[in-house]
């Protein structure tokens, strides 16, 4: 069962993303599947995309790595048999997934140089990747003070402060409400996304664009961490462009008018840098990376 595997595995592996889970779930489906021709495969690809999708954990994740993955396995396969292109794709498949397991890493080095001795930074609710670039940081004999917001339902930022802790690394938890108040004493905002769009922007977990807002007006600095896998091809132009699937959990889908949505957009506008496994990009250049990623 393609969602009972995809659970288990994030079950199994807490620090694993949703997207990593996913692209490892289709995967195990290419490995043990026959497929008659490429158009049986792609369907079936889709259909496992579209249970995972389901489930009640984010969606953008699961939706642009699924998309990258079925792409990237596809390219230029005329004029072959299926088996033969079953092995090709199973090799890139894993050349696929090596590399972006490595992504967490890749990003926590980038940032390193913008994590000085005795700087102040606010992140927000929980983040894998910026929690390793923190604990990268820490290795590296940085010292630096970390205020984490509670994030919202389930207070993941209470998470992200024990992880912080156990690292030995100095942090305060703070109420998502005073972000303004604690930006003037801050030096730079890091967050992690659940997708970057087209434009630049990012989704995360509600209140990044609140953050975003106070940064920009007190000229701080907002940098995103973000793998590439991320990647997405949507382009909202403000919140309510943003598809309901993608705010909601699924069993509030039916109405929503009573429920607050679990994420936000915030647009390239607010944003400093991404550092992603492609490098430190400014929000105009992710198109162009998007770009390439589909081609």
């Amino acid at each position: 069962d393609v969602v009972q595997y995809f659970l288990q595995l994030l079950d199994k592996d807490k620090d694993l993303s949703s997207g990593i889970a996913a692209i490892r779930t289709l995967l195990m489906i290419l490995e043990k599947k026959q497929f008659g021709t490429i158009h049986i495969l792609h369907t079936t690809m889709r259909e496992a995309v579209a249970a995972m999708r389901n489930t009640d954990l984010s969606i953008a994740a699961i939706v642009s790595a699924g998309e990258l993955f079925c792409r990237f396995i596809t390219l230029s396969l005329d004029d072959k048999h299926m088996e033969e292109c079953r092995q090709i794709m199973l090799h890139r498949g894993k050349i696929f997934l090596n590399k972006l397991q490595n992504s967490r890493q890749v990003i926590a080095q980038q940032a390193q140089r913008f994590i000085s001795d005795g700087c102040r930074i606010l992140t927000h609710s929980r983040s894998r990747v910026v929690l390793k670039a923190l604990i990268t940081a820490s290795q590296n004999k940085k010292s630096f003070h970390v205020y984490v917001t509670q994030g919202g339902t389930g207070n993941p930022g209470e998470e992200m402060v024990r992880d912080l802790h156990s690292a030995g690394i100095d942090c305060t938890l703070i109420l998502d409400s005073a972000t303004g108040y604690m930006m003037e004493s801050v030096d730079f905002v890091m967050v992690g996304a659940e997708a970057v769009v087209e434009s630049g922007g990012i989704i995360n977990r509600i209140g990044s664009y609140t953050m975003g807002l106070c940064a920009r007006e007190m000229k701080k600095p907002f940098y995103v961490l973000a793998e590439s896998f991320k990647f997405t091809r949507l382009y909202p132009l403000n919140q309510r462009d943003l598809p309901d699937e993608y705010k909601y959990s699924r069993k509030h889908l039916n109405d929503v008018s009573k429920v607050h949505p679990l994420v936000d957009y915030t647009p390239p506008v607010y944003i400093t840098l991404l550092f992603t496994d492609l490098g430190i990009l400014t929000p105009s250049a992710v198109s162009d990376e998007l770009i390439k990623l589909y081609m």
